[in-house]
């Protein structure tokens, strides 16, 4: 008999990025005497039900492919006794056969919200595990659910198709994060935990509404369930994989697009500019403030809009100020984005 249908769903999702990552980082030059080191991947584990079955996975395929698998909780000090459950999180790692396994302590700020200063402190700690140990990737336990909230969320921000893409299977510096489980539900990774006994915690902060995420899950989410019935998770996440193909569509014609509209000085144009879809120019002017300095978490549509205004509503408006003291104005036909 084999494992429980939940169990070998969560083994499967992970023996597939586990393939991609060997792919990855084969190299075809190499001799075939020369047998080059095994890579190492490492799980991001909070001790929940999603990470913990990334985890129990991890464990199981990754000795099968001859890959190293190790495992990091991030501390975010936030509840007491946060050091004890990171130390609990450890031991449990290290009784699946992880290692390296580590506890990374950090301090979470105050910028752009508790809930972004979080995720902020934590990707930092997880890029410098993986830079320490030199770990090929890290994975991540986002599930079909998280992608639908995230999609929710970029919707109530009204930031476009990008926003509307959600959380991508591959993403950080060289393809460092991957989330397998972006097409299992939250229920298979419980499932997959209860029927292998491995222990859970769940983090009260996940139920507490104060926190956006928390009210969308247990209340926004359950409210348009029974109002247009079951299936609105996998809407939303086949929402996200649309847009993501759409949105690097555009960004692409939009890398392509960049370099007729500038001039000899390299100054925005912006007659040519104005004859670009609306979709491309304002990826440009994006693109553009980012370059200038603006940071793009801070750089929202209501901004590129502004910016845009001086090429379709041009009314000899005065200077437009963007985040991070970048400006933006419109001087002889030519579009000037720059420090303030």
């Amino acid at each position: 008999m084999g494992p429980h249908p939940a169990v070998a769903a969560i083994r499967l999702a992970v023996r597939r990025v586990l393939h991609d990552i060997l792919n990855d980082h084969h190299t075809p030059e190499a001799s075939q005497h020369e047998r080059p080191p095994a890579p190492l991947v490492l799980v991001a584990c909070s001790g929940g039900a999603d990470s913990m079955a990334l985890a129990s996975a991890l464990a199981f395929e990754a000795p099968r492919l001859g890959i190293r698998a190790g495992g990091v909780t991030v501390d975010h000090g936030l509840q007491t006794g946060s050091d004890l459950r990171a130390a609990e999180v450890v031991l449990r790692l290290r009784e699946l056969g992880l290692d390296p396994v580590e506890s990374a302590p950090v301090t979470v700020g105050r910028e752009g919200g508790p809930e972004a200063a979080a995720r902020d402190a934590r990707y930092a700690a997880l890029d410098a595990a993986a830079e320490r140990h030199g770990a090929a990737a890290v994975l991540l336990g986002h599930t079909r659910d998280d992608q639908a909230e995230t999609v929710l969320l970029g919707l109530a921000r009204g930031s476009g198709i990008r926003s509307l893409s959600g959380m991508a299977a591959v993403s950080g510096a060289d393809g460092r994060y991957r989330r397998p489980f972006l097409q299992l539900d939250r229920q298979t990774a419980r499932k997959a935990c209860m029927v292998q006994s491995l222990p859970v915690w769940d983090d009260p902060h996940n139920a507490d509404p104060a926190y956006t995420r928390s009210r969308l899950r247990h209340e926004g989410l359950p409210a348009l369930e029974k109002a247009l019935g079951k299936g609105v998770v996998e809407a939303l996440a086949r929402t996200a994989q649309l847009s993501r193909d759409d949105a690097d569509a555009l960004d692409a014609w939009a890398g392509q697009a960049e370099s007729s509209v500038r001039d000899a000085a390299g100054l925005l144009e912006c007659a040519k500019l104005y004859a670009l879809p609306p979709a491309v120019r304002r990826r440009i002017l994006r693109r553009a403030a980012i370059e200038a300095g603006a940071p793009a978490g801070s750089l929202f549509a209501r901004h590129i809009e502004e910016v845009d205004r001086l090429i379709t509503g041009w009314r000899g408006q005065g200077v437009i100020n963007l985040p991070g003291k970048v400006v933006a104005q419109r001087q002889g036909g030519r579009l000037v984005i720059r420090q303030g």
